[in-house]
């Protein structure tokens, strides 16, 4: 079992207790909190995790936090957003609707003709399934015609109807 964690004194026990009521949500409250109890414990990371309803690993990681980088490093933004984006969604928009007109008159479009387009607008080896999360955040669908065999006979599927007996009407 890993030894109680220490707090690096970037506040003291006073200030941190200000510090922890000056809060401004809930989450800060609960980060803020875990380094207060390791402070004043010796609390192990799952007791601390246990009454504060988190995971031992968050513990631990709100602490190293706060001891590399002091009070700011538990004030962060989250890890949500689009980190590995090519193209702003604005950029993404303007792309597509240069295709707009071409996709609603029934044109083929397919996602190598996007694929080749959006290389050679950014400049990077992209994959095609970008393409289709491209498509996907933009609410484009894929439609296509319906599926019909090379040698169908449309007059004979007609015929076929009208004179086939009426089996499936209840006698």
């Amino acid at each position: 079992m890993r030894p109680p964690a220490t707090v690096e004194p970037w506040l003291s026990t006073e200030e941190l207790q200000v510090w922890v009521r000056e809060a401004p949500d809930k989450e800060s409250y609960q980060r803020r909190l875990a380094v207060w109890l390791t402070q004043i414990g010796p609390f192990p990371a799952h007791q601390i995790a246990e009454r504060l309803c988190v995971s031992k690993q968050a513990i631990w990681l709100w602490i190293g936090q706060y001891n590399h980088q002091g009070p700011e490093g538990l004030d962060r933004q989250g890890r949500g957003g689009r980190r590995r984006a090519y193209l702003t969604l604005e950029e993404e928009e303007t792309f597509l609707r240069r295709f707009q007109r071409q996709a609603a008159e029934g044109k083929l479009l397919t996602a190598q003709q996007l694929h080749a387009q959006l290389v050679e607008r950014t400049g990077r080896k992209l994959t095609v399934g970008y393409v289709y999360g491209l498509l996907h955040r933009h609410e484009w669908r894929k439609l296509g015609p319906r599926p019909r065999h090379p040698r169908a006979d449309p007059e004979a599927q007609e015929r076929f109807k009208k004179n086939s007996p009426d089996s499936w009407k209840p006698r």
